[in-house]
């Protein structure tokens, strides 16, 4: 044995070094965009472009390689979407700079880690029963496939229904069909790599149509001082200061909450998709999984990127057979090189506009075959126990159709609650269950709570 199949322990997950390889080169490329969309996004909040594509980048490769050494598990961590739109949109404004709002992410990802040194945050996640987390990850299946569909431009918005089918004559969206076609039949064909040929011919279709533009450079290039100015500005005194006060509370709520929930989700349902869930339905090592994210969300903060987490496309390296921290650690590496070939990165992550719509139709595919994979979970649910059956429906619905996963979890926990009490078993609920109850409540008040308490 090799001193990496030794140290990552590959041979008794069933796995080989190469398949390691190209699991963890898979899952960088189908999330290798949010070095492109994380700057796009925070720049609203007036952060310098160049500075925040680098820290993007380099906390992607920090946090995923603590997590492979730490965990040994397939999983990497970014920016996370949706926590940045927070930053952007909601807590930067007048007299609330970014920095402040980096602040905020810090004090976010501390109290995470309070919990789970506690043992709180892993607490809840075994207290959750287990139809709740099977549904989680078809909701998140749907989830993806959604984002995968729009990026595709298969399905654009539409101001009537919310939702309709796009042009699919068009570019974007027939390089991303002829990519999904290839995912397809190599997948019905049981060939390995199946997801990152899809990606190369969506790529290479693109280039050749000009649906995608080739980089204007393909030499590397060093980053500068300038590039590394967001790194530590969060902590400095007078804008930890400024996050503690009553007005960002709910904001910090709400940044926790989806942390805390998507974190929850992805890794089921990541886990569940690999066949690495324990006896009792849990992931692995969960409570240094935990850890590690819980780090990484303050960490984004220190380098000025928001909350860093696990990202749900890390399910894409485990479609290609991931099994160990060994993926995580060449996703790591692909995301330290991206320091230095940025422009190169960005013609497979290309953000391609179609109307008004953006689309990002190389990976697209991926994030589809993405949802396949995990919506086949809803073969697990007992379907014929209300207990069960309701709050999976909630979960399954919520996530897609709100496009929020810690949304979705809270209508599945809520609607558990309201079931086991209509049926005379509320004490069988566990304590941490009801507890949850009021921090949902909350969380769906959020808004009321900013305008009429805080």
């Amino acid at each position: 044995m090799s001193v990496l199949e030794r140290r990552f322990q590959i041979r008794e997950r069933g796995s080989t070094v190469k398949t390691e390889v190209l699991g963890g080169f898979v899952t960088f490329l189908t999330m290798a965009y949010i070095v492109v969309v994380n700057p796009a996004i925070l720049s609203a909040a007036e952060m310098p472009v160049e500075a925040v594509t680098v820290a993007t980048a380099l906390g992607a490769a920090l946090f995923t390689l603590i997590m492979g050494l730490a965990t040994n598990l397939p999983f990497a961590l970014a920016a996370g979407l949706g926590i940045n739109a927070v930053v952007a949109f909601q807590i930067v404004g007048p007299g609330v700079p970014w920095q402040v709002a980096m602040a905020c992410i810090v004090i976010e990802g501390v109290i995470a880690i309070v919990l789970v040194l506690a043992g709180l945050r892993e607490a809840i996640m075994r207290a959750i029963p287990h139809e709740i987390k099977l549904s989680i990850g078809v909701g998140i299946g749907l989830f993806i496939t959604l984002v995968g569909l729009r990026d595709a431009g298969i399905t654009i918005n539409d101001a009537a229904t919310g939702i309709r089918l796009g042009d699919v004559t068009a570019g974007p969206p027939l390089i991303a069909l002829a990519g999904l076609l290839t995912m397809i039949v190599l997948s019905a064909r049981n060939i390995k790599g199946s997801i990152l040929i899809g990606i190369a011919v969506s790529t290479v279709l693109g280039l050749i149509f000009g649906v995608l533009e080739p980089p204007e450079s393909y030499a590397p290039s060093i980053p500068n001082g300038s590039d590394f100015s967001t790194i530590g500005d969060a902590l400095h005194p007078d804008n930890l200061l400024d996050a503690l006060t009553w007005a960002l509370v709910p904001l910090i709520f709400v940044l926790f909450v989806t942390d805390f929930f998507d974190t929850i989700g992805t890794a089921v349902a990541v886990s569940s998709a690999g066949g690495m869930l324990d006896e009792n339905g849990q992931p692995p090592r969960l409570k240094r999984l935990l850890l590690v994210d819980s780090v990484a969300a303050a960490g984004g903060g220190v380098l000025g990127t928001s909350s860093n987490t696990t990202y749900v496309e890390s399910g894409a390296g485990v479609a290609e057979g991931a099994r160990t921290g060994l993926a995580s650690v060449v996703t790591a590496g692909c995301f330290l090189l991206t320091i230095f070939f940025v422009p190169l990165i960005a013609v497979v992550a290309q953000t391609v506009l179609l109307g008004e719509q953006e689309t990002h139709p190389a990976v697209a595919p991926a994030l589809i075959m993405i949802g396949y994979l995990m919506i086949r979970l809803v073969a697990d649910v007992d379907w014929n126990r209300p207990e069960a059956a309701i709050p999976a429906f909630f979960v399954i619905a919520g996530v897609p159709l709100t496009f929020s996963i810690a949304a979705g979890i809270g209508f599945g926990i809520l609607s558990y609650v309201a079931v086991m009490v209509a049926t005379g078993r509320a004490g069988k609920v566990h304590p941490l269950m009801w507890a949850l109850v009021p921090l949902f409540v909350a969380f769906f008040c959020s808004s009321w709570l900013s305008e009429h308490v805080f």
